[in-house]
């Protein structure tokens, strides 16, 4: 049994900041384009809505509870954006007339990806949060202009999103979803950079943000270990004389196993031994002796039945022979 502990050295933590924002515009045709940095990004607020309960009432009582869908909102604030975000804004620019944006017009959707920095007692800098989005549009929002004064600022802008659910391929035990959050401080480190490869890519490899099944493939460590699922001994029973040994066949399942080794043993080593898969008779036995053959993996077991007889003299039954002599003998 293990009590309660609160406030443990490293277990203190918490979240603050945002960075590495990335954004993956997304093609009429529901593809992601390659992803560009997001500059200058300050702030996101997620604000997700529904799930709320919609109670229901029988016999004049609270019969069961039922949930409204969830959807997944929020807002993005930055001082500046990229041009790739200029369609999501509702947006047109020309080739042939570069920095002439023309508003109010379809409004792209695009995936959108970034980080939030984990702190506790020990360091600020204990991990992060990779925070991925998909499906976004951004609705128009307030941009406000004033002088320049004594206390100048930069302008803030923002963005309400909301976010289409995709589905989670290979997985239809989960619902769609419309974000995902990897917490770089319980993940495997090596699927974690993998992951970060493919998002912000590298010399050899554009960024691009992986659909929710692939994120999901990425992630999900697989033991390597083949466990054993079952022993088989041949012969299941065996009849040695006196002196006599012989070998049994013992095969583990699946072939493939990570860890064969099994042991051997004997219920009674004054009738019959066992040595790797050697089995030898001691002594006669009553009953038969059971040699149980028992897998390190798992503790899978199986037997062999073993019956030991005595051993004839050295040359035969004696007695008849001598009788036969003196027969001959007496013929003569």
């Amino acid at each position: 049994m293990t009590a309660l502990t609160w406030d443990d050295t490293g277990k203190r933590q918490y979240e603050m900041g945002t960075d590495h924002g990335v954004l993956y515009p997304m093609t009429d045709g529901g593809v992601y384009e390659n992803g560009v940095a997001w500059n200058g990004l300050t702030s996101v607020s997620e604000s997700p809505e529904g799930a709320e309960a919609n109670d229901m009432y029988a016999d004049n009582i609270k019969y069961s509870s039922l949930r409204s869908a969830e959807t997944f909102g929020a807002t993005i604030e930055a001082y500046t954006y990229p041009d790739e975000f200029i369609p999501c804004d509702g947006g047109y620019v020309d080739e042939n007339a570069p920095g002439v944006n023309f508003s109010q017009q379809n409004r792209a959707k695009f995936g959108f990806s970034y980080r939030t920095q984990i702190g506790n007692d020990v360091s600020s800098e204990a991990g992060y949060k990779l925070h991925l989005v998909y499906g976004a549009t951004a609705s128009p929002s307030e941009k406000s202009y004033e002088t320049i004064n004594d206390s100048p600022e930069a302008i803030t802008l923002s963005w309400d999103i909301s976010a289409d659910p995709v589905s989670v391929e290979g997985h239809p035990e989960l619902k769609p979803v419309a974000s995902i959050t990897i917490d770089s401080t319980k993940v495997d480190s090596g699927k974690l950079a993998a992951l970060e490869k493919k998002l912000y890519g590298d010399e050899s490899n554009e960024p691009t943000l992986p659909l929710p099944g692939e994120v999901y493939t990425m992630m999900t460590v697989i033991d390597p270990t083949v466990h054993v699922t079952g022993v088989t001994v041949e012969p299941d029973s065996l009849s040695l004389t006196e002196g006599d040994s012989q070998q049994i066949t013992v095969t583990v399942n699946p072939s493939n196993a990570t860890d064969k080794a099994y042991t051997t043993s004997s219920s009674d080593l004054g009738k019959v031994t066992v040595r790797g898969t050697t089995i030898t008779g001691v002594a006669p036995t009553t009953d038969p002796v059971t040699v149980t053959v028992r897998t390190n993996d798992g503790g899978h077991t199986d037997t062999v039945s073993v019956t030991v007889t005595a051993r004839p003299p050295v040359g035969g039954d004696t007695t008849n022979i001598v009788g036969k002599a003196i027969v001959g003998k007496a013929v003569l």
